[in-house]
């Protein structure tokens, strides 16, 4: 399809599909006798040679016809709405589920032995139902409890009260990540990797030496969602490569713990893994893909984005100054 742009430049094409896009059309002749033109910002739903479909915020589509398009091109995503961050973090939550899970008014207390920091640190998402000071202590004495250090996972910009006062009160604030999603719409059947309900020995292992632990507490992690999978390639001698874990949530696939041994790298495994999962994501009903990434991994912030993935929001995960540093997120 050959869109011709006023200006000339962008066209529109098949990897757009399931991007924002604006969508410059012709509508017709004005009362002055110049030329007239609206246009139709949303989601691209459909492309051929006939025209394009774009899906506009109130879901509804709006079909223009090819030779009506005087300029196309992709454009970044809206900027979330708070409710839709809290919503996603809420997804994520449930795709990476820890064993003791308990509410304070709307907050989120969750522990799983320390294994990693989501799983083990408070998600403010909502009202406590306790002015903010006393929600913080009573963070802090909830973890206390169950032996670990306390920790509070701050999703930015609707937490930024919460983040001024653990700053004010000296928490100790861990590298920014990045909460990044992606349509599947244009999701590729990729050969040569397998999926599996249950993760390998040869997977938990890899998945120990990257987080230099694995207690009983992660296995629940992994497997707690209805829908999950692990992906792996292996090597001709059956060693692991790659590997990747995948869980479906609400209509969203959540992507985590892409990993590629030292002797697997540089040979695109990490893309074939993500590809894999966000294949089966789409195949089960799942619409769009989350994953977090941390913004100073700057390799694995190219390789997301080359699957099309672009940040939705961002969290820092701050931790209460008694106790040693602990990365992982």
């Amino acid at each position: 399809m050959d869109h011709k742009r006023a200006e000339g430049g962008h066209r529109l094409a098949a990897a757009d599909i399931g991007h924002r896009v604006v969508v410059r059309r012709y509508v017709g002749i004005g009362p002055s006798g110049r030329p007239l033109y609206t246009d139709v910002l949303g989601v691209l739903a459909a492309l051929d040679d006939d025209g394009l479909r774009v899906r506009v915020e109130d879901g509804s589509e709006h079909a223009v016809a090819a030779a009506d398009v005087t300029a196309a091109k992709r454009v970044g995503p809206r900027p979330a709405r708070y409710s839709e961050i809290l919503e996603l973090e809420r997804v994520a939550d449930a795709a990476w589920p820890a064993p003791v899970h308990e509410r304070l008014g709307d907050w989120l207390l969750r522990a799983a032995q320390g294994w990693t920091n989501r799983a083990n640190s408070a998600l403010p998402i909502g009202d406590p139902g306790m002015p903010l000071g006393a929600a913080v202590d009573a963070c802090e004495a909830w973890y206390g409890r169950h032996g670990l250090t306390p920790r509070i996972t701050v999703p930015l910009p609707p937490g930024r009260a919460v983040a001024d006062l653990l700053a004010e009160r000296g928490w100790y604030a861990q590298p920014l990540v990045l909460v990044q999603v992606a349509p599947l719409a244009g999701a590729q059947p990729v050969d040569g990797v397998r999926l599996s309900g249950e993760p390998s020995a040869a997977f938990l292992a890899t998945a120990r030496a990257r987080k230099a632990a694995l207690p009983d507490a992660a296995y629940h992690v992994l497997t707690g969602p209805p829908q999950v999978r692990f992906a792996e390639v292996r090597g001709d001698d059956g060693a692991l490569l790659a590997m990747a874990r995948g869980a479906v949530v609400r209509g969203w696939l959540h992507l985590g713990l892409v990993e590629v041994v030292p002797e697997g790298r540089r040979r695109g495994l990490a893309r074939r893994v993500s590809l894999a999962l966000m294949e089966w994501g789409l195949a089960l009903g799942a619409t769009r893909a989350v994953l977090q990434v941390e913004e100073h991994n700057t390799a694995a912030v190219e390789l997301y984005r080359g699957l099309g993935f672009a940040t939705h929001h961002r969290y820092v995960t701050f931790r209460c100054m008694q106790g040693s540093p602990q990365g992982g997120f």
